[in-house]
Formats: C-alpha cells, sequence, structure tokens
C-alpha cells in the first residue's frame, strides 16, 4: 500500500490504514458467496447448504469470542459497532427503565454512543457526561463518584478512536460491581488486536465490536453480552429470531465468516503487528516534533501506536488539510464525524482551544502502514506547515495556543 513520490494515489495514513481488509480475509468470504462456495442461508437447517453455512458462522463466532476473552453463546453478529452500541444503550435502557433512568458516560465517546444518550435523555433519562483529564484519560474513580441508586448503565470506550487513549475499564468494571446495579458497557471497536481486553476477566457486561478495525470487511460487528450474569438487552428488531432474537434478519454469512477470520489474524499477529506500528509511530511523531509548536494529544504511554493525534499551533485546520490531501489520505477526526466540519468535540473536551482542535491531524497506522508512507507523511505535512505558518507570519505560538 506504500506510494512512491510521483504516484496519484495518496499514502495512506488514515482509516485506510486500518480498515484495509487483509487478502487472507477475502479469501475466505469469497468461498461464501458463490455456487461452488458455501453460499446457503445459516438458517435454512433443512438441507447441506444451509448446514455448512451455520457451522462456518458458529466457528466465527468462536473466532470473534476468543479475540474479545468472551464465551461464543455471548455473541450477537450486528452490522459494526454502531448498532451494537445502539442495542447495548437503548436494549439496557428498555429492559431496566422501571429499575432506574440515569446512565454514565464520558464526554469523549463515540457518536454511536453520545447521540443514543442524548436521544434517551429526551426521553426523561438522565445522564451523567464525565469528563477525561486533559490527557483523554478517566480516572475509575471518577465513575464511582458518579453512580447513583438508579444508575442502570455505565459507557466507557477502551480505545478512542481519535486520540487513541486506553481506559482503565477493569478499573471501572471493578466500580460498578461495587454499586451491585448498574451494568459496564464498552465500545471495544478499536481494541482487537490492539491491545489487551478480555470480557470474562475484566468483568464486563457488554461489549461491542466492529470487524473493520481490524482489518476484516466494514458492514459487521458485534455485541457480547454477559449472558451467564444475567445480562439481557430489549430486542431492536424483530422478526425471525436469529441471534437469540435480539437481532433478527438473515445473517450475512460471508460478512461473519470475514469477521471470525480477521479476528484469528489479530489474536495470532496482534502484538507482532502492534510492535511493528509503534516503531513507526514513534518515527512519525518524532519527525513531526522537530517542526516545533506541535502538539500531541492524549497520553502516549496508555495509548495504542495504532493512532497518533496532533495539533500544528499557528497554521489554520482547513488550509493545513487541504494542502496535505492530495499526496495524503489523513483526517481531522472520526470518519463518523467528519461531515459535520466542526472542531473535533474530544480535543475540545481535552480542554484544546477551538484553533488547536481545529488544525489538528489525526494519523492511523495499520497493518500495511510502511516506513516510506511515514517518511512521505512527516515530509509532506512538514512542507504544509513550515508554509502555512511562513503565510501566516507565524513559527508556532509556543504554548500560549493551549
Amino acid at each position: 500500500m506504500s506510494a512512491a513520490a510521483g504516484d496519484a494515489r495518496p499514502a495512506y495514513l488514515d482509516n485506510a490504514a486500518t480498515t484495509a481488509v487483509d487478502p487472507r480475509v477475502v479469501r475466505r468470504m469469497a468461498e461464501c458467496l458463490t455456487a461452488e462456495g458455501d453460499f446457503g442461508n445459516p438458517a435454512s437447517a433443512g438441507h447441506v447448504f444451509g448446514e455448512r453455512a451455520a457451522q462456518l458462522v458458529e466457528a466465527a463466532r468462536r473466532q470473534v469470542a476468543d479475540a474479545a476473552g468472551a464465551r461464543a453463546a455471548d455473541v450477537v453478529f450486528t452490522s459494526g459497532a454502531t448498532e451494537a452500541d445502539n442495542l447495548a444503550i437503548f436494549g439496557v435502557a428498555e429492559l431496566r427503565r422501571e429499575e432506574g433512568r440515569h446512565l454514565v458516560t464520558v464526554r469523549t465517546e463515540h457518536k454511536a454512543v453520545l447521540d443514543p444518550c442524548r436521544a434517551l435523555e429526551r426521553r426523561g433519562w438522565r445522564v451523567t457526561y464525565l469528563v477525561p483529564d486533559g490527557d483523554g484519560i478517566l480516572d475509575p474513580r471518577r465513575v464511582a463518584e458518579a453512580l447513583r441508586p438508579d444508575t442502570v448503565l455505565v459507557s466507557v470506550m477502551h480505545v478512542n478512536n481519535e486520540i487513541g487513549t486506553v481506559q482503565d475499564v477493569a478499573g471501572i468494571a471493578r466500580a460498578c460491581a461495587l454499586h451491585g446495579r448498574a451494568w459496564l458497557h464498552v465500545d471495544a471497536a478499536q481494541s482487537v488486536g490492539k491491545c489487551g481486553l478480555s470480557f470474562e476477566r475484566d468483568g464486563i457486561h457488554l461489549m461491542s465490536l466492529s470487524a473493520h478495525k481490524a482489518h476484516g470487511p466494514k458492514g459487521v460487528g458485534a455485541l457480547i453480552l454477559a449472558r451467564a450474569r444475567g445480562v439481557l438487552v430489549e430486542p431492536r428488531e424483530l422478526g425471525g429470531g436469529q441471534e437469540l432474537g435480539l437481532r433478527s434478519g438473515t445473517l450475512a454469512t460471508h460478512q461473519i465468516v470475514g469477521m471470525g477470520e480477521a479476528c484469528a489474524l489479530a489474536t495470532a499477529e496482534g502484538a507482532a503487528d502492534t510492535a511493528r506500528i509503534a516503531g513507526l509511530a514513534e518515527r512519525l511523531w518524532r519527525g513531526l516534533e522537530a517542526l516545533g509548536g506541535v502538539w500531541r494529544n492524549g497520553d502516549p504511554a496508555r495509548s495504542v501506536p495504532h493512532i497518533v493525534n496532533l495539533s500544528f499551533e499557528g497554521v489554520e485546520g482547513e488550509s493545513l488539510l487541504a494542502a496535505v490531501r492530495p499526496h495524503l489520505a489523513v483526517s481531522t477526526g472520526s470518519a463518523c464525524a467528519s461531515a459535520i466540519g466542526e472542531p473535533s468535540y474530544v480535543l475540545r473536551a481535552l480542554g484544546r482551544s477551538e484553533r488547536l482542535a481545529e488544525s489538528s491531524l489525526r494519523f492511523s497506522l495499520g497493518r500495511f502502514t510502511t516506513r516510506e508512507e511515514v517518511e512521505r507523511g512527516i515530509a509532506v505535512v512538514s512542507a504544509a506547515v513550515i508554509r502555512l505558518r511562513r503565510i501566516a507570519g507565524t513559527s508556532g505560538c509556543a504554548g500560549a495556543c493551549a
């Protein structure tokens, strides 16, 4: 996926780097799409084609469970982490509405969590929005302090999708356990293959996953529920009763098989990938830090190396993005929020000024990111920042813009 200096195709240092489908996953998916392969409906138990498809689905369910440290019986396939987040939040709220109508979450969560919480507020629920520290870390004691007798759900992302910080979900789970009534939902879309996380060991009640963040296909994910601990949700779709009756509809066998294969590869190769990517991330940071007036957003000691988010003093955000766009695939924040055209709410929650939030770039590194792409990224961004600062008559404001 590298791009030489003269190539028309930009170097991938954004979501494309972390969401490109591994060719090995593609081959497994293709085997489920043709008349010569396992194309059957996994719900059709009356013939061999359906039986074979059902076996593949169950094998993928075990692969996903293994990657998340969960039981296969607790994995419910969805269209992605967004649907899983919605199913978890709305499903718990509806199921437990008579027990309490208070939720706790964090200002830096994905929109797939924040928007459902705001929707519930319009329906009479109360939501406490916690703010992490300036490095993006939330102390579990803050969660414990926010819990009330009527709290039924806490939703905290494990790896932040914009700045890469890793939250202590095990500590938060312990706070929920001491409370005795609050269930913990964790959006772990960015976690598989990047850092250690165990659904069962860490005491999590619900977990959302997405295949494409682990080099699997887009359009498939999962919600894991601790059913042995009594965790259920009210279904959002009704119909054929698939997926424990929680997510009716014909299963997309090829997508699910792709997710299972991606999770298996992440389990086997994630540690090696992360070690290599850590070296690339450090080179990227050191190369751009040399410009001066560059802020690294999020605590690098408590972050995955796959996401490097930087703010550049003395430049205008839209101009910076326009300058690098022909050469690099980068973004200013989450792909799910990029259409809004506003400064990153995640960076604003960390205390960054509006100007610094606007002049930020998120670099994403993945299994197929090369050293050449990183070097090209350093060169392109450095040239753009130097030129824009010269035009603006600045050289970076040495921290005064924070």
